[in-house]
């Protein structure tokens, strides 16, 4: 298959995994506060885990196939991962958006409705989601970008429930949060097309890119995931919903890759 239409599609099926875990909220189902941070945290660890098997690692090893020496490739990997990191730093303060627990951030969010603010903070959660399947597809490590999609569906399952709920939290019908949580998940094809996009038409981008979606995905974990997950567990739960998460998400790396 067509790298670009494999990016998409793989990323897609990830995006739609969010309405999958967001159906709970259309039924009598209201978890714990403790149990979502649980789930919180699987997510959280699948998603840090898969900045290192799948993205760290196979980009370091793209960087050696392409000539670079060892010091070299780690320096391409570093400087792919800080600017990942300040691209979303950059985009957080740019964008008013609303955290959970941390509430409003961004410039003028008191004037917009919290709604969007929800939606625009999931978007910039879930972008660089997208962005490293379609990266990882566009290289051409098929299984390995099969098994970073498959990861990323599946910690988005138990993350569209905490988003479904938050949004039915503030005072949105079980149907409208259902929805919003849903279309937050369409936000992955996007980042996966354009991922792949630029890998598929400069083939030394690729480490480069892999880098940079580590360095996004991981502000996403420490700035966004972890915070909220210690407010949610309140103790150890939370963190031992991460421990899983990440073990779940290397066995399935290693396994497939």
């Amino acid at each position: 298959m067509n790298p670009l239409a494999a990016g998409f599609i793989a990323s897609l099926f990830a995006g739609l995994s969010t309405s999958i875990g967001a159906l709970p909220v259309l039924l009598p189902f209201d978890p714990s506060e403790r149990t979502q941070g649980v789930l919180l945290g699987i997510g959280g660890g699948m998603m840090l885990a898969a900045t290192s098997f799948s993205l760290i690692l196979p980009g370091t090893d793209a960087a050696i196939a392409l000539g670079y020496s060892g010091p070299i490739a780690a320096m391409v990997m570093v400087t792919g991962v800080l600017l990942g990191g300040a691209f979303l730093w950059g985009a957080h303060n740019l964008f008013p958006h609303e955290h959970f627990f941390k509430g409003p951030e961004g410039p003028e969010a008191q004037n917009m409705k919290r709604i969007w603010l929800f939606v625009i903070a999931i978007a910039l959660h879930n972008f660089p989601e997208g962005l490293a399947v379609g990266v990882g597809f566009g290289g051409g490590e098929q299984a390995g970008a099969v098994a970073l999609a498959v990861g990323i569906g599946l910690q988005n399952i138990p993350e569209g429930l905490v988003v479904a709920i938050a949004l039915r939290n503030i005072g949105y019908s079980p149907r409208y949060a259902f929805a919003i949580a849903s279309l937050t998940g369409l936000i992955e094809p996007i980042g996966g097309l354009f991922g792949a996009a630029v890998v598929t038409l400069a083939q030394t981008a690729l480490p480069w890119a892999m880098g940079f979606a580590a360095g996004a995905m991981l502000f996403v974990i420490v700035d966004e995931i972890i915070p909220d997950i210690d407010q949610k567990s309140f103790g150890q739960r939370g963190t031992v919903g991460l421990m899983g998460g990440f073990v779940t998400m290397m066995f399935l790396d290693i396994a497939l890759g």
